[in-house]
């Protein structure tokens, strides 16, 4: 008798000049890993570096404890989430494993991933490509991003978009530059 066919969700990607992207990416079993200062400033980093890297436009973010929204707008062919993705992420789980190793090894127990094939890893992400959403039109683009800045409120972290300091709502509002530069000059053409 054959063994049954496991069903993996996969993430179907549409690599498109011009198209903005819509990015959600989680912690490992949704823990809120991104609660602490240290690891949001890692991810910080990261996306700056990640931009510098492979020429996107950051339009919104938010860090939740445990899961982050980006919305962007690669520049560079082939237009792929995936090495973006990965050079978001990668350095933050690096980080975040030399620190722990080093300042609080009990903890990695809860990073620990042991998959069907028996191997073990420690994750800080989840495993998968995460939830990724071509934007087509103005009016989409501009509710993502009221997503995106509404995410904490709606939690119940604060009350008012502004008081989330790991969002680009602050940006929108006027008031001063949020912890990631963002490019809003991209959002022109869907006016």
């Amino acid at each position: 008798m054959d063994a049954p066919e496991l069903h993996r969700k996969r993430c179907k990607r549409i690599n498109r000049r011009g198209d903005f992207r819509y990015l959600t990416f989680s912690c490992f079993k949704r823990q809120p890993f991104l609660m602490r200062d240290r690891a949001r400033q890692w991810l910080v980093e990261s996306i700056i570096e990640a931009r510098r890297r492979h020429g996107f436009h950051l339009l919104a973010w938010v860090f939740m404890p445990e899961h982050a929204h980006i919305l962007i707008l690669p520049q560079k062919p082939p237009f792929s989430t995936s090495p973006i993705l990965s050079s978001i992420k990668l350095p933050v789980a690096i980080h975040v494993r030399n620190f722990l190793v080093k300042n609080a090894p009990w903890f990695l127990a809860q990073m620990l991933d042991e998959q069907p094939n028996g191997k073990r890893a420690f994750r800080f992400w989840q495993r998968g490509g995460g939830y990724d959403r071509n934007i087509f039109s103005a009016k989409e683009l501009y509710e993502k991003i009221r997503y995106i800045h509404r995410n904490p409120v709606r939690r119940k972290l604060v009350t008012r978009t502004t008081d989330w300091e790991w969002s680009s709502a602050r940006d929108y509002a006027g008031m001063a530059p949020g912890k990631i530069p963002l490019d809003l000059d991209a959002l022109t053409w869907m006016w």
